[in-house]
Protein backbone atom coordinates (compact mmCIF):
# COMPACT_ATOMS: atom_id res chain seq x y z
CA UNK A 1 0.00 0.00 0.00
CA UNK A 2 1.32 3.33 -0.83
CA UNK A 3 2.48 5.79 2.03
CA UNK A 4 -0.72 8.41 1.65
CA UNK A 5 -4.04 5.27 1.31
CA UNK A 6 -5.52 6.03 4.93
CA UNK A 7 -5.63 2.51 6.91
CA UNK A 8 -7.72 1.86 10.35
CA UNK A 9 -5.49 -1.17 11.68
CA UNK A 10 -7.38 -3.70 13.83
CA UNK A 11 -7.30 -2.97 17.70
CA UNK A 12 -7.99 -5.53 20.06
CA UNK A 13 -7.89 -3.40 23.27
CA UNK A 14 -11.29 -3.65 25.06
CA UNK A 15 -10.33 -1.08 27.93
CA UNK A 16 -13.18 1.06 28.47
CA UNK A 17 -15.30 -0.87 26.24
CA UNK A 18 -19.17 -1.59 27.42
CA UNK A 19 -20.25 -5.25 25.96
CA UNK A 20 -23.14 -7.03 26.39
CA UNK A 21 -24.08 -10.41 25.81
CA UNK A 22 -27.32 -12.69 25.35
CA UNK A 23 -27.25 -16.17 26.02
CA UNK A 24 -29.79 -18.59 25.21
CA UNK A 25 -30.96 -21.37 27.55
CA UNK A 26 -31.99 -24.12 25.38
CA UNK A 27 -28.76 -26.45 25.36
CA UNK A 28 -27.64 -25.39 28.45
CA UNK A 29 -24.54 -27.16 28.50
CA UNK A 30 -23.40 -25.69 25.05
CA UNK A 31 -24.40 -22.51 26.06
CA UNK A 32 -22.34 -22.29 29.54
CA UNK A 33 -19.55 -23.90 27.22
CA UNK A 34 -19.82 -20.22 24.93
CA UNK A 35 -20.27 -18.44 28.02
CA UNK A 36 -17.13 -19.50 29.92
CA UNK A 37 -14.66 -18.95 26.95
CA UNK A 38 -16.19 -15.23 25.68
CA UNK A 39 -16.06 -13.98 29.22
CA UNK A 40 -12.02 -15.32 29.77
CA UNK A 41 -11.12 -14.07 26.31
CA UNK A 42 -13.04 -10.47 27.36
CA UNK A 43 -11.09 -10.61 30.50
CA UNK A 44 -8.16 -11.21 28.38
CA UNK A 45 -8.55 -8.01 25.92
CA UNK A 46 -9.15 -5.98 28.67
CA UNK A 47 -13.05 -5.43 29.34
CA UNK A 48 -13.63 -4.80 33.07
CA UNK A 49 -16.47 -6.79 34.10
CA UNK A 50 -18.10 -3.60 35.51
CA UNK A 51 -18.16 -2.59 31.37
CA UNK A 52 -20.48 -5.58 31.27
CA UNK A 53 -23.96 -7.02 31.06
CA UNK A 54 -24.76 -10.63 31.31
CA UNK A 55 -28.33 -12.23 30.70
CA UNK A 56 -30.36 -14.77 29.69
CA UNK A 57 -33.40 -15.53 27.05
CA UNK A 58 -35.29 -19.29 26.85
CA UNK A 59 -33.93 -19.46 23.28
CA UNK A 60 -32.44 -18.25 20.51
CA UNK A 61 -35.40 -16.89 18.67
CA UNK A 62 -35.97 -14.60 21.66
CA UNK A 63 -32.58 -12.86 21.52
CA UNK A 64 -33.14 -10.29 18.49
CA UNK A 65 -35.57 -8.40 20.74
CA UNK A 66 -33.36 -8.12 23.71
CA UNK A 67 -30.52 -7.59 21.73
CA UNK A 68 -32.53 -4.32 20.00
CA UNK A 69 -33.71 -3.01 23.40
CA UNK A 70 -29.97 -3.30 24.20
CA UNK A 71 -29.29 -1.42 20.95
CA UNK A 72 -31.76 1.11 21.54
CA UNK A 73 -30.39 1.69 25.11
CA UNK A 74 -27.06 3.52 23.71
CA UNK A 75 -25.25 2.08 26.34
CA UNK A 76 -23.35 -0.30 24.98
CA UNK A 77 -20.35 -0.48 22.08
CA UNK A 78 -21.15 -3.78 20.95
CA UNK A 79 -23.53 -6.80 22.01
CA UNK A 80 -22.89 -10.46 21.99
CA UNK A 81 -25.36 -12.87 20.85
CA UNK A 82 -24.93 -16.62 22.67
CA UNK A 83 -26.71 -20.29 21.89
CA UNK A 84 -26.92 -22.82 20.54
CA UNK A 85 -29.07 -24.89 17.63
CA UNK A 86 -28.35 -28.58 17.15
CA UNK A 87 -30.48 -30.02 14.37
CA UNK A 88 -33.57 -32.35 15.33
CA UNK A 89 -35.45 -34.62 13.34
CA UNK A 90 -38.18 -31.78 11.92
CA UNK A 91 -38.16 -28.18 10.10
CA UNK A 92 -37.97 -26.29 13.35
CA UNK A 93 -33.53 -25.94 12.95
CA UNK A 94 -33.79 -24.11 10.19
CA UNK A 95 -36.70 -21.97 11.17
CA UNK A 96 -35.32 -21.11 14.13
CA UNK A 97 -31.63 -20.70 12.56
CA UNK A 98 -32.60 -18.33 9.67
CA UNK A 99 -34.81 -16.46 11.79
CA UNK A 100 -32.78 -16.00 14.58
CA UNK A 101 -29.58 -14.91 12.49
CA UNK A 102 -31.42 -12.66 10.68
CA UNK A 103 -33.33 -10.84 13.24
CA UNK A 104 -29.18 -10.49 15.10
CA UNK A 105 -28.32 -9.02 11.61
CA UNK A 106 -31.39 -6.97 11.59
CA UNK A 107 -30.82 -5.04 15.08
CA UNK A 108 -27.16 -4.43 14.01
CA UNK A 109 -28.02 -3.15 10.88
CA UNK A 110 -30.88 -1.03 12.20
CA UNK A 111 -29.05 0.68 15.58
CA UNK A 112 -25.17 0.85 14.03
CA UNK A 113 -24.18 -1.62 16.65
CA UNK A 114 -21.87 -4.44 16.34
CA UNK A 115 -23.04 -7.71 17.41
CA UNK A 116 -20.96 -10.93 17.09
CA UNK A 117 -23.03 -13.83 16.64
CA UNK A 118 -21.92 -17.05 18.51
CA UNK A 119 -25.27 -18.60 18.05
CA UNK A 120 -23.89 -22.17 16.62
CA UNK A 121 -26.14 -24.25 14.06
CA UNK A 122 -24.69 -27.78 14.13
CA UNK A 123 -26.19 -31.39 13.56
CA UNK A 124 -25.38 -32.61 16.67
CA UNK A 125 -24.54 -31.89 20.37
CA UNK A 126 -20.86 -33.52 19.90
CA UNK A 127 -20.32 -30.92 16.42
CA UNK A 128 -21.47 -28.37 18.85
CA UNK A 129 -19.20 -29.37 22.25
CA UNK A 130 -16.37 -28.65 19.63
CA UNK A 131 -17.16 -25.74 18.46
CA UNK A 132 -18.02 -24.05 21.82
CA UNK A 133 -14.56 -22.98 22.92
CA UNK A 134 -13.29 -21.67 19.57
CA UNK A 135 -16.96 -19.82 19.07
CA UNK A 136 -17.07 -18.21 22.30
CA UNK A 137 -13.66 -16.79 22.19
CA UNK A 138 -14.42 -15.53 18.72
CA UNK A 139 -17.10 -13.34 19.87
CA UNK A 140 -15.24 -12.01 21.90
CA UNK A 141 -12.54 -10.32 19.48
CA UNK A 142 -15.34 -10.02 17.18
CA UNK A 143 -16.98 -7.31 19.53
CA UNK A 144 -14.15 -5.83 20.78
CA UNK A 145 -12.04 -5.24 17.21
CA UNK A 146 -15.80 -4.34 15.71
CA UNK A 147 -16.89 -1.70 18.44
CA UNK A 148 -13.09 -0.44 18.22
CA UNK A 149 -13.30 -0.19 14.19
CA UNK A 150 -16.77 1.74 14.71
CA UNK A 151 -15.49 4.42 16.89
CA UNK A 152 -11.88 4.72 15.15
CA UNK A 153 -14.09 5.09 11.40
CA UNK A 154 -16.60 7.74 13.35
CA UNK A 155 -13.48 9.53 14.26
CA UNK A 156 -12.34 9.53 11.00
CA UNK A 157 -15.30 10.73 9.17
CA UNK A 158 -15.36 13.64 11.34
CA UNK A 159 -12.14 14.69 10.87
Amino acid sequence: MSGTLPVIEPDMNGEGLRIAIVMARFNTPVCHGLRDACLAELAELGVAEQDLLFTTVPGALEIPLVLQTLAESGEYDALIALGAIIRGETYHFELVSNESGAGVTRVGLDYGIPIANAILTTETDEQAEVRMVEKGQDAARVAVEMANLQRNLQEALEA
